[in-house]
C-alpha cells in the first residue's frame, strides 16, 4: 500500500478523521475511473448506439473520478484545499444515492453509496476537522506582514 506524506513540510498532520474521509473520497474517485475504464472499453468495443455517447461519458468520468480522487488524496496527505471538493462531490452523491436507490429500484447499489457520502460528510464536519479547517493548528496568530499563503 502506498502511504502518503503526512502533511506539507511545516504543517502538522491532519486529525485522523480528515484522513479517514480522505480515504473514503479516493476510494469514490478509484471507483468513478474504474467506471471510466469499463465505459471506454464498451464504447470502443461498440456496446453503445453510439461510440461518442460511450466516449462522451467515459472522459466526463474520467475528469470527475480524477478531481474526487485529488481531493480524497489531498485530505490524506493534510491539504486543506481537498475538504471543499471532497464536500461537494459528497453532496452531489446524495441525489445520485436517491436516484439508484428509490428512482432505479437498485437499493443494493443506492444504499451503500448514500451511506458512505453521509460517513464522508459526518467526518468532515466533525469537530476535529472543523478545528484543522479553521487553522485552528497553525502557530500563533494570523499575521498581514507574513508573505506565506497560510498567514491569513
Amino acid at each position: 500500500m502506498i502511504v502518503p506524506r503526512l502533511a506539507p513540510r511545516g504543517v502538522p498532520p491532519a486529525p485522523s478523521v480528515v484522513r479517514a474521509a480522505g480515504l473514503l473520497v479516493v476510494a469514490q474517485g478509484v471507483a468513478g475511473l474504474v467506471v471510466a475504464a469499463i465505459l471506454m472499453v464498451r464504447g470502443v468495443g461498440g456496446a453503445d448506439q453510439s461510440v461518442v455517447n460511450g466516449l462522451g461519458t467515459a472522459i466526463w468520468f474520467v475528469v470527475v473520478g480524477s478531481g474526487v480522487f485529488a481531493a480524497g488524496w489531498a485530505l490524506m496527505t493534510g491539504r486543506r484545499w481537498g475538504r471543499g471538493l471532497a464536500i461537494f462531490a459528497q453532496l452531489m452523491l446524495l441525489p445520485v444515492a436517491w436516484y439508484v436507490a428509490v428512482g432505479s429500484h437498485q437499493l443494493l447499489f443506492g444504499i451503500p453509496v448514500g451511506i458512505m457520502a453521509l460517513c464522508a460528510l459526518g467526518l468532515l464536519f466533525s469537530p476535529g476537522a472543523l478545528r484543522w479547517a479553521a487553522g485552528g493548528d497553525q502557530p500563533g496568530p494570523a499575521n498581514a506582514a507574513s508573505g506565506g499563503p497560510e498567514s491569513r
